[in-house]
């Protein structure tokens, strides 16, 4: 009987399965992706669907710790339960809030429009993704989905054994009389428990690959010495098929590069992620139509696996794929970038000391060549792969980016460390503005290939270059690997051009003593610094200096962006050519001798990088750091640290296979919701629609190719949430007036109901008493340059408490800076154009006497700043200074909706510092300050647009 492919429902006849699609939106939806950008397609078959099960394919090898020939039919990845893979887990609902004011807003930032590549990304036909097959497997062989565990309550037993235990550990419990006589497990020590994980389907297959290494060095006897090294292996072209075919990724995955715009007419062009940038936009050119392109994204970092003793280190290599948007690529719990392999490691001590390096290079690159070498013809003829969508694609995974720290990018480079691995520059003047090319990679083979036939090629030298006759990127097709170093942030900029050279050149000038206590620094604490620093310097050192200072913080932010935009590239450049225009001071203070820095040089290429990948938080170092700690270190603690490599892969595909397995069952759930989410639509929804004609179905066709795809959030509320009670209730004027500094407190409020209810007669006085809240938090749609996900800001309004009995501690006074609004906003800000600084002093409500109309909502007492002045053209920092009427301080009552976000002030220092200053009281007794618009991206952002 026809029936409808994607819910199974029956149909009496195919035009009712037509008219059934077109009335489904879910239907409907994973129709469109049955058709997309496919020129000739019909009513969808009734019958079964084609299926491909994906092989490994082995390469030559001495050890393979593949023991279940189930692999073949399961090799997705899941998308983890853990808190840290929630959008929204750092921002959490507060479902006991009351007091929520709501105003709806229309963003045009959450707007995008999108001009697509038409011949890209077109799919053959239907196919199975490997979760599919494997449930297909499974029923076909009649096992439960607990399999071959007995039921939930043991998969779950054995999910914690193989995550928190080691062996030793395991066993022991295993053993224990309350383990056997009441848990009763169909495992009864560590022995049997491992066989039964062993039979859990995994990924790819780790392979061993020996290598000997000839040395130069000679033994007593004459003989010269070689070392055996080893290199661990997966096929990197399988680990590409399980990533793009996870379906777990299905809402996080693209096929085809687009253009994306701000505005419909496509003036405004936006780049985020790397399918709305120009590389992969270029590259569809040069491939059949139709093609779908897998940019593969390289990471690697050498490693130390023993903390105390030992020297022992491993150097594994990460792979990801563009397809996957840069925010699920980030979650190190969503295993969208993996681990497919160990390089060789070793000292290398059959080579003499003159040798070592260069015979380091050469294993490097071999080592490689032998991982990737089956991408050369995935890459040339590419790979029928089934997707998340299950859809099957031809897939060209080619070389895209690279991501390494300076050195590794010299050594894939095949370049010495004082070159740049990106372009031509010479060794004496990467501190000067880029002009130099980019490197070639084929005239730099045709250099390389030259010296190895024993000619003298000028270039060799004054490029640079290392004797690497066979570098491995030489054969991969349509990869650029001068092109593919992405920006690193961490170590170029915060460690690198921040910490290692501002920092120290500042300290030079000004802070003998230093600026912090602080021994051990890591990039945290590198961006923490900059949200201070220019507000630290402002008056303490020469204007020119607080130039090149802010020139630097500016280029900082703007790279730290997840969105651009023609203005945000050109903030950039601006600032690294500011940068270079007012350098020249640090050399006249004898603060520093030259410019001739390999990172300040690798920040110029950064504009470009962008263009050609997308924003930088999509190829951070800080990503494949953490992966040590899953892939390598956690890997090595399980090991007996003798012939640790093996142990270390077999450790690995266990953890893998209960990932797997773990994401199968999560996959299973979503699936059964949707179906049972699916049998409640209505299947009668459109029964204006002829059941009988196809027009129906060709109309969804069409919409599906010629629609033009745009991405609009919803529309989504400025939120402002106090706490269900008041923290403090009942509270007199007195203590507001003594505890909380509001002094104007009764004349404030007075004003503010002669304006907002004039028909009131009551006059608040002493006698009143007052609900009191500790915060208010502002919850505001997310700024797509900075975040995807709403941000909550909390505004602050506590009183001193001194310490009680006993250890317990007090804690100062924390009435936090705001921005007010004119007026109720409705949309993010974008300038400081109709707001004003002012301190959040008391968060109360009406007591019920005044509670009338609208003004049942609470209210805040703040103290006025006077308007932000023009930005000073040194810091940029707009200044301000308290206000004040009739000799006191200028206070007023307002509506909390009005409070648009909490800012900071950094106090007016000058050359030196008040001796009197403290963190608890320098609000109370200075009098100018800076608004410091560093302390966050968004307040950043905010300041770009009003300059």
């Amino acid at each position: 009987m026809p029936h409808c492919k994607f819910c199974t429902k029956e149909m009496p006849t195919l035009g009712g399965v037509k008219k059934h699609i077109a009335g489904r939106p879910d239907c409907r939806r994973q129709w469109e992706l049955l058709v997309e950008n496919q020129n000739d397609i019909g009513v969808p078959s009734l019958g079964t669907s084609n299926q491909t099960v994906a092989t490994n394919t082995n390469t030559n090898t001495n050890t393979n710790t593949n023991t279940n020939s189930q692999t073949d039919f399961f090799s997705p990845h899941r998308r983890s339960r853990s808190k840290s893979s929630d959008p929204n887990a750092d921002n959490p609902a507060a479902p006991k809030h009351r007091w929520v004011t709501i105003e709806e807003i229309e963003d045009e930032d959450h707007t995008r429009y999108f001009e697509q590549s038409v011949d890209a990304g077109q799919t053959l036909r239907e196919g199975q993704t490997g979760f599919e097959r494997f449930h297909q497997y499974k029923e076909g062989m009649g096992e439960d989905k607990w399999a071959p565990f007995y039921d939930a309550e043991e998969w779950g037993l054995a999910e914690w054994l193989v995550k928190s235990l080691g062996q030793t550990q395991t066993d022991e419990f295993l053993k224990l009389p309350i383990t056997q006589n009441r848990m009763k497990p169909s495992f009864h020590n560590n022995q049997s428990f491992l066989k039964k994980v062993d039979e859990l389907p995994h990924g790819a297959a780790w392979s061993c690959k020996k290598v000997n290494v000839q040395g130069n060095k000679t033994d007593e006897k004459g003989q010269m010495l070689h070392e055996d090294v080893e290199l661990w292996m997966h096929d990197p072209v399988e680990c590409i098929k399980d990533l793009i075919g996870n379906p777990l990724f299905r809402d996080h995955m693209v096929y085809a590069p687009a253009r994306a715009y701000k505005d419909p007419a496509g003036l405004h062009r936006v780049i985020d992620d790397m399918w709305t940038a120009d590389w992969w936009c270029d590259k569809q050119k040069q491939l059949p139509k139709g093609a779908t392109i897998t940019p593969i994204i390289l990471a690697s970092d050498k490693t130390c696996l023993s903390q105390f003793r030992g020297d022992k280190s491993a150097w594994p290599m990460y792979l990801s794929i563009g397809n996957i948007a840069k925010e699920k690529r980030r979650q190190t719990s969503a295993r969208a970038m993996v681990l497919i392999g160990y390089l060789p490691a070793g000292k290398l001590d059959c080579f003499t000391s003159d040798a070592h390096s260069l015979a380091s290079y050469r294993l490097f690159h071999h080592c490689m060549s032998l991982l990737l070498q089956p991408l050369v013809a995935a890459g040339q003829n590419g790979v029928e792969m089934v997707c998340a969508n299950s859809l099957i694609r031809q897939v060209y995974p080619i070389l895209a980016a690279y991501v390494a720290d300076f050195p590794e990018q010299c050594l894939v480079a095949c370049c010495k460390e004082n070159r740049c691995p990106k372009c031509l520059v010479a060794a004496d003047a990467r501190g000067d503005p880029l002009t130099s090319m980019i490197w070639d990679p084929e005239v730099t083979k045709e250099i390389l290939e030259k010296r190895k036939n024993g000619q003298h090629p000028i270039q060799f030298d004054d490029n640079g270059l290392r004797a690497v006759y066979n570098p491995f990127w030489a054969n991969l097709p349509h990869a650029d690997i001068f092109l593919a170093f992405t920006p690193d942030l961490l170590h170029q900029v915060h460690k690198g051009v921040f910490k290692d050279h501002l920092v120290k050149w500042c300290l030079e000038i000004h802070f003998k003593k230093g600026i912090s206590t602080v021994r051990q620094w890591t990039g945290t604490e590198h961006k923490e610094m900059q949200r201070v620093f220019i507000g630290l310097l402002a008056g303490a050192v020469p204007s020119q200096v607080l130039v090149v200072a802010r020139a630097i913080l500016d280029f900082s932010y703007y790279a730290q962006l997840r969105m651009h935009t023609a203005e945000s590239l050109d903030g950039l450049e601006s600032a690294l050519a500011v940068f270079h225009a007012n350098k020249d001071i640090l050399q006249e203070l004898e603060v520093h001798e030259h410019f001739n820095i390999p990172k300040l040089h690798q920040i110029s290429h950064f504009v470009k990088s962008i263009t050609l990948f997308g924003s930088t938080d999509g190829f951070n170092t800080e990503l494949p750091e953490r992966l040590h700690i899953d892939f390598t270190k956690d890997a090595y603690r399980a090991s007996n640290k003798c012939d640790y490599e093996e142990q270390m892969a077999l450790w690995l595909q266990r953890q893998e296979a209960v990932f797997l397995c773990s994401s199968y069952l999560d996959w299973l759930s979503e699936r059964s919701q949707s179906a049972a989410a699916s049998s409640h639509t209505d299947p009668n929804c459109r029964d204006d629609l002829d059941s009988d004609s196809d027009a129906e179905i060709e109309e969804l066709q069409s919409e599906s190719r010629s629609a033009a795809p745009t991405n609009t959030s919803p529309t989504l509320p400025i939120v402002h949430v106090l706490a269900k009670t008041p923290a403090h209730p009942q509270q007199s004027v007195q203590h507001l007036i003594t505890a909380h500094g509001a002094t104007m407190f009764l004349p404030a409020l007075k004003s503010f109901l002669d304006k907002h209810m004039p028909r009131n007669n009551i006059v608040p006085g002493p006698h009143d008493r007052f609900d009191v809240f500790q915060q208010v938090v502002v919850v505001t749609p997310p700024d797509p340059r900075v975040s995807d996900s709403p941000k909550q800001w909390r505004i602050r309004a506590t009183p001193e408490v001194q310490p009680g009995p006993g250890r317990k501690p007090g804690s100062p006074a924390r009435f936090n800076m705001a921005l007010i609004s004119d007026g109720v906003r409705t949309l993010n800000l974008r300038t400081f154009e109709g707001v004003r600084v002012a301190q959040v002093r008391i968060i109360f409500a009406l007591p019920c006497q005044f509670q009338v109309g609208m003004y049942s909502r609470a209210l805040a007492y703040v103290e006025w700043f006077t308007p932000l002045r023009e930005p000073d053209p040194s810091s940029g920092l707009r200044q301000v200074s308290r206000s004040t009427r009739q000799l006191h301080r200028n206070a007023a009552v307002i509506d909390i909706d009005e409070i648009v976000r909490p800012c900071h002030l950094i106090p007016k220092m000058g050359p030196s510092v008040e001796p009197g200053w403290t963190s608890a009281n320098v609000y109370e007794m200075a009098n100018d300050f800076y608004l410091n618009t560093f302390i966050d991206l968004e307040t950043f952002c905010i300041s770009a647009g009003s300059d």
